[in-house]
């Protein structure tokens, strides 16, 4: 099979690391059939000067590729497009069904994860005052993460909790909702907005997406059996790896 034309693999866009838009060029050539399976990637020189990169920066790109499996090194051949390279899986999210992001992926058959992005207790800000019905000076816990399905980037998650559902920040680990359970201030039900975005550069860069690539974002206030508010989250998911369904009646 003959090495591949850099035409084939597009241009790097303007958001993100320089290694990382490399990294996003080749991943979408692969899955959308431009870099056919055990196609030869042009050499690292050929890619440094397309592209004006450093060898460095094009290594630390495919670097990232191979450890994925979207690509393989041949020891004194090359670097290769995986017979069976991965694709990201469209998921199915019931839009009507109060559940969490690890409860849905595991319902799926697929890994949940979550990469940190910073956890913090302060005092409400009068929008989530507003939002939780908290009065001012109440104390909340922050958390800001990005959650991971079988280690693939799928969705930037912002929240904030009432102080009062919660022993500790700490107790928060690869489930908010199963830490509200084991407190006993698990939500009964929520409200949902949704709205289509484009990622903009921060969430491109965390999502491993374009600038410019489509999105859900969704604003989730949840609610305890009493009334009380007890959750404001906000989440953008990609939108090449979700489709929003629910079971409507009459």
């Amino acid at each position: 099979m003959p090495t591949p034309d850099i035409r084939q693999i597009g241009g790097l866009g303007r958001s993100g690391p320089l290694y990382l838009r490399l990294e996003r060029a080749l991943r979408a050539a692969v899955n959308e059939d431009r870099l056919a399976p055990g196609a030869a990637l042009p050499s690292e020189r050929t890619l440094c000067d397309a592209y004006d990169l450093s060898r460095v920066t094009v290594r630390k790109a495919l670097d990232g590729l191979v450890r994925d499996g979207v690509l393989v090194r041949r020891r004194g051949s090359g670097t290769y497009v995986a017979d069976a390279a991965p694709r990201p899986e469209r998921v199915e999210k019931n839009f009507a069904v109060l559940s969490s992001f690890s409860e849905d992926m595991i319902s799926r058959g697929r890994t949940p994860g979550s990469r940190w992005l910073g956890r913090s207790a302060g005092v409400v800000t009068p929008e989530e005052a507003l939002a939780l019905g908290l009065s001012p000076g109440s104390a909340v816990y922050r958390f800001r993460r990005v959650r991971l399905a079988d280690g693939q980037p799928m969705a930037l998650e912002i929240s904030t909790v009432a102080g009062f559902a919660l022993p500790s920040i700490e107790v928060v680990g690869a489930s908010l909702y199963d830490a509200l359970d084991a407190a006993g201030f698990r939500p009964v039900r929520a409200l949902q907005r949704l709205r289509a975005l484009t990622a903009g550069d921060e969430r491109g860069r965390l999502l491993e997406i374009d600038a410019g690539d489509a999105g859900l974002m969704i604003e989730r206030r949840a609610f305890l059996e009493d009334g009380r508010a007890v959750e404001l989250t906000r989440s953008f998911y990609r939108g090449d790896a979700y489709d929003m369904v629910a079971e409507l009646g009459v």
